[in-house]
């Protein structure tokens, strides 16, 4: 063996570790499945490296997971014959945890614990330092396939780890765990015991593909009540049996959940599970679920997304996101197919007929799957519809085929009840006999959207108004149009003929010398000013022209690096406000006062807050409202 290096965690790291050693963590089991899926993982890797390069120099006729125990020492070591890693792997993906999102993690798993739900393992991809959960020391030993020397890296939880290079290492990874004593008040069990070992097994792992092994210990070694322990023969603990392949009628529910947590990496139970299988002239089978929670990295760039695909059982690629399109990216599941070339690659399967033929079925079977759930359990889908929505809608912007789909399964804030989201479908059959279209107002909070002065004549004609206030809904309602033959449209965009019953609407005449006036001082701000029919309490509001994008779709667009020219807005005046007729009658009197043209620009500046824009010089705009104040005392 060479020299030994020693390497110090990162302070993140260092932060998990402790928190893994210290964890009350109710079910410690889990560092099991955690290493089993992991070996599994590696196991399929070396198979599809084998089929690409021939040249490769590895064993694939025997791959499995193999379970030693050493009572007598009290280890348990964790060793398959899989892909193994290099040096360079080795530290990287072992040695620092900084690509597993630790810091979420820390901050997570603390809030978690104030909640009395520490229940996140697993979900950052840290599995295998939940060994430290029921571990003093932890030694990996591993050698990647094609490779001569092996890696050796090793841990007590502590701030450092040590790394060397190993001659005689056995191709693939062995992870050996010393285990703390047991201590099964605080549910660390007796993980030497081969009874435990087989029971946790087949509950995480059994559907596992490859074969899970445990060679026995010895007769005199052996707990004597135990007949299979004294065999000292090598027993299959796992049945190996896709879940996906069985009959939905003969799965158990809890099956179901726990393939789930080793697909998905997350412990919680999924909120719902699609079983597909397609027959005729393209045969797939596909297990697909719905998580309950979105993951932190849900909206990142670069986040790894895809389902698991097969190919006639034989693993191909962990993140297939040719299946699936990027707004259904939270579903976890596997897609086996036996109609399809193990010979494809990322390139191939984007442009595959076949592929396409089952990512068309799939997005089907799930949005067929939201709409069911949507109409047979409400509270369920508005569950699903708080972590997901805002990324199903992207759907509306990217995938026109399934476009109708998407529209009957979202859900919209809406003034009808603010507290309760509401469906186009059920604003549709709430709409006067009438109204012929669906107004929305778009903007960046929701708060600012549901006190905007636009609401002003809607409410007192009572008429719904959709609130929009994601990110993605400025893009989606302009290019949808309409729902089922109703128009979308905005209500800051465009002329509104809306009025109370029994408002009388001053003279337009009356207001002619100031709308000039007014249009002509602020012509670097606006391009006209007018009077408003939408507005009964408030003095003024922007409203954009019927063809110009709209404030919040220009600010999406910058945010994505497209500079666009600023577009002008109309500022409309409420001719009923006393601050607006008062101005008028100054006008008249006065003219061209500069007081007046300070007013003038205060009602513009109002208007641009009240949507919740951004004034152009705030600090100018805030000595001018000082100043003007002060006057008045």
């Amino acid at each position: 063996m060479s020299q030994v290096e020693t390497f110090e965690f990162q302070a993140e790291a260092q932060q998990l570790l402790h928190l893994m050693i210290h964890s009350v963590y109710s079910n410690k089991d889990v560092f099991l499945r955690e290493l089993v899926s992991n070996a599994s993982d590696a196991l399929d890797k070396l198979r599809l490296e084998s089929l690409i390069d021939k040249e490769l120099d590895a064993d694939t006729s025997d791959l499995h997971v193999e379970l030693v125990v050493d009572r007598e020492q009290r280890t348990l070591t964790v060793r398959d014959n899989g892909i193994g890693m290099t040096r360079d792997q080795v530290i990287e993906l072992i040695g620092t945890i900084a690509r597993s999102g630790t810091s979420e993690f820390v901050n997570r798993w603390q809030q978690a614990k104030q909640d009395g739900t520490a229940e996140l393992i697993g979900k950052f991809g840290i599995g295998f330092y939940s060994s430290f959960m029921v571990a003093d020391r932890v030694v990996l030993v591993t050698r990647r396939a094609g490779q001569t020397e092996g890696t050796r890296w090793e841990s007590s939880g502590s701030d450092t780890y040590e790394v060397s290079t190993v001659a005689d290492a056995a191709p693939g990874t062995a992870v050996t765990l010393h285990l703390k004593a047991v201590d099964e008040e605080n549910h660390l069990f007796d993980y030497a015991d081969p009874a435990v070992l087989r029971r946790i097994v087949k509950r995480y792992s059994d559907f596992i593909a490859w074969p899970i092994r445990m060679r026995a210990p010895k007769a005199e070694e052996a707990d004597e009540t135990d007949e299979t322990d004294a065999t000292g023969e090598t027993e299959t603990l796992n049945s190996m049996k896709a879940l996906w392949s069985r009959p939905a009628a003969e799965i158990k529910p809890e099956e179901y959940t726990e393939f789930y947590r080793h697909v998905s990496h997350d412990w919680t139970d999924p909120l719902e599970t699609i079983h597909l299988r397609a027959e005729g002239m393209l045969e797939f089978d596909a297990l697909l679920f719905l998580p309950a929670h979105a993951p932190y990295d849900l909206f990142m760039r670069g986040t790894r997304r895809g389902i698991q695909l097969y190919i006639k059982r034989v693993f191909i690629m962990d993140d297939c996101e040719a299946l699936l399109p990027e707004y259904l990216r939270f579903v976890k599941g596997v897609v086996d197919s036996a109609d399809l070339s193990l010979n494809v690659s990322r390139e191939i399967l984007q442009q595959d007929r076949q592929i396409q033929t089952i990512r068309r079925r799939l997005v089907r079977k799930v949005l067929s799957t939201l709409k069911d759930m949507l109409a047979k359990d409400p509270q369920r889908y508005a569950e699903f519809w708080r972590e997901f929505g805002q990324a199903v809608k992207e759907g509306l912007v990217n995938d026109p085929d399934n476009r109708a789909a998407i529209l009957d399964v979202i859900q919209l804030a809406s003034t009808h009840d603010l507290a309760t989201p509401t469906t186009l479908r059920e604003y549709v059959e709430r709409m006067k006999a009438d109204q012929t279209e669906i107004f929305y107002l778009v903007g960046e909070h929701r708060s600012t959207l549901e006190h905007s002065p636009h609401l002003e004549a809607f409410a007192a004609n009572d008429i719904e108004v959709l609130l929009l206030h994601d990110a993605v809904d400025a893009m989606w309602v302009d290019m949808v149009g309409d729902y089922e033959g109703k128009r979308f449209t905005s209500a800051s965009r465009g002329e509104v003929d809306l009025k109370a019953d029994g408002d009388e609407t001053p003279s337009t005449e009356d207001f002619t010398a100031l709308l000039s006036w007014m249009g002509t001082r602020l012509a670097e701000q606006v391009k006209q000013v007018r009077l408003s029919s939408r507005l009964t309490t408030s003095a003024a509001c922007l409203v954009s022209d019927a063809t110009d994008a709209s404030p919040a779709l220009e600010r999406l667009y910058r945010a994505m690096g497209q500079d666009l020219p600023k577009v002008k807005r109309i500022l409309e005046l409420n001719p009923q406000h006393p601050l607006v007729d008062g101005l008028r009658a100054a006008h008249a009197e006065r003219g061209d006062d500069d007081a007046l043209a300070e007013t003038a620009e205060f009602l513009h500046a109002m208007a641009v807050l009240a949507e919740g824009g951004e004034l152009d010089d705030p600090a100018g705009f805030t000595r001018r409202l000082a100043d003007r104040l002060s006057r008045t005392l």
